[in-house]
């Protein structure tokens, strides 16, 4: 997908801005930071947890085997990934090891806090229509309530800026579900949604970027 075309703004995380960040200690670890990615007229902000293995290695947002899937079921729901945006709450790989791999290891909540203030420039910059949280984890950064995905599904969520947010579970769910039939059953859900947050985006009347700020949790 394009950049976003904010890289001209200091307080923008592009590469440069997240490679220097010390926010937390994610970095001393990381090969990199990931910003996001996509349009700077995006209607739609696909928010997940942290980048992978393959996005640290990369330096690209969802670009392994759940950003893969994600990306197929973006078009599956009549979603341009062209003209969405993707990114993560959290811009820098958090890890374990065992053996020779790297295994994905949750960030501590006060990682999250340290990078929500490039999540919310992200937003405020953007000024989408429908911000969609993939995970439970990107649902509480997106929000600020902690809420399971299962409760978000079934609410009306809408962030203090007036931004509908749609969630759904991240599409490593669907990879990780134990049976044919659960990971169908995630997949559909998924698409489910993300065709919800499609309807929404079309719906919904843009407002002045100026009315969308928030200041950072």
């Amino acid at each position: 997908m394009a950049g976003s075309g904010t890289d001209d703004d200091p307080s923008w995380p592009d590469k440069r801005q997240l490679d220097n960040c010390r926010r937390c200690p994610l970095w001393e670890h990381a090969t990199q930071g990931v910003p996001g990615e996509g349009a700077r007229t995006a209607s739609i902000v696909l928010v997940g947890e942290q980048p992978g293995d393959e996005e640290d290695m990369l330096g690209r947002p969802f670009v392994g085997p759940a950003g893969k899937l994600l990306r197929t079921l973006m078009k599956e729901a009549g979603i341009d990934a062209a003209t969405a945006y993707i990114t993560n709450a959290v811009k820098h790989f958090k890890w374990e090891p065992r053996g020779k791999r790297r295994l994905h290891k949750t960030p501590a909540q006060r990682e999250f806090d340290a990078c929500q203030v490039w999540l919310e420039t992200e937003i405020a910059t953007l000024a989408p229509h429908v911000i969609v949280a993939l995970g439970a984890k990107a649902l509480v950064a997106v929000t600020g309530r902690r809420i399971t995905i299962a409760a978000g599904r079934e609410s009306t969520l809408v962030r203090e800026d007036g931004t509908r947010v749609v969630a759904t579970f991240h599409p490593s769910a669907i990879l990780r579900a134990p049976d044919h039939d659960r990971r169908a059953e995630l997949r559909e859900i998924v698409r489910a949604d993300l065709e919800t947050a499609a309807r929404l985006a079309k719906k919904s009347v843009p407002r002045p970027v100026s009315d969308r700020r928030v200041a950072a949790r």
